[in-house]
């Protein structure tokens, strides 16, 4: 299942690779994939980078047996074995599905010059995952970060259904502004709507937000299972913040805690989009993204 719903206002495009000919990307296209979940690998000139992979079963083993299995509704889109020449791990925060032990330690192992971008909140939680100290660059919000000469990334809170902060005043939810070339994209990481979010996120004129939809409700709350963004919620952030594109995520991995890809596409269809492009991925479709 995917969507692409065009409008116009938007310099950016965003295209399944197999509907745009390879001459027309040029050297500056980025290639991203949805890995399912909160996951994405994107992929610019010689660069790789993975935002939130999940790629393991690892949440199936730990919650055999119990109320919520986390048994995986889609396979991983990549063996991550087979991941290589890895240049930058974003991870937006310290939960298994974000964060995961059954990924890092062998992107670790087999891309040795590989970064890891974690919150400093969370540093102890990447060590104990297999992240060494010495290929950690743990950051807080409120602080940018220049990687490459056409790769940075400004952090920013998140607030998955709160902002947690240690006794350092350290953000345990961080959302991650990454530019590359001159395109900006907002992973928002697990987050619900919290005052400030959209003047704060105006100030950075981000071209698509990677935003979570799976919502949040009292039966999940009680359980320990926060929530986040709804549909709708994740659009109005949009409009309110000015970003003209929206890529859809954290639904279809778990069955007690998603939404239904196909009421996604009927509520667009619905109430339309109003200015606001609106990308349901589809994990076996590679985009390319052009601005």
């Amino acid at each position: 299942m995917a969507s692409q719903i065009s409008v116009v206002n938007t310099n950016v495009k965003i295209f399944p690779v197999s509907q745009i000919p390879d001459e027309t990307s040029g050297g500056n296209a980025i290639s991203m994939r949805w890995l399912g979940q909160a996951g994405f690998y994107l992929k610019f000139k010689d660069y790789t980078i993975l935002i939130d992979p999940y790629l393991s079963d690892f949440l199936a083993q730990k919650y055999a047996g119990k109320e919520f299995p986390h048994k995986r509704m889609m396979p991983p889109p990549i063996n991550v074995e087979q991941i290589r020449q890895l240049d930058f791990v974003f991870c937006t925060h310290g939960h298994s599905d974000h964060m995961d032990p059954g990924t890092l330690p062998i992107l670790s192992a087999n891309n040795p010059s590989c970064r890891f971008i974690v919150p400093k909140a969370e540093k102890g939680t990447a060590i104990e995952r297999g992240v060494t100290e010495n290929r950690m660059i743990a950051v807080n919000a409120g602080e940018s970060l220049k990687l490459t000469d056409e790769i940075s990334v400004d952090i920013i809170p998140s607030a998955h259904e709160c902002k947690k902060v240690n006794v350092n005043g350290e953000h345990f939810y961080l959302g991650y502004i990454i530019t590359i070339n001159n395109l900006r994209i907002y992973h928002s990481g697990d987050c619900i709507p919290y005052p400030g979010l959209s003047d704060k996120l105006k100030q950075f004129n981000i071209d698509i937000a990677l935003l979570p939809v799976n919502g949040r409700d009292n039966y999940r709350s009680k359980r320990g299972i926060p929530g986040n963004f709804t549909f709708e919620e994740a659009q109005d952030i949009c409009r309110e913040s000015n970003i003209p594109n929206l890529i859809v995520h954290h639904f279809g991995m778990f069955s007690f805690n998603t939404v239904n890809p196909n009421h996604l596409e009927e509520k667009v269809k619905k109430i339309g989009c109003n200015g606001l492009n609106i990308v349901i991925p589809d994990q076996n479709i590679v985009y390319n993204i052009l601005k």
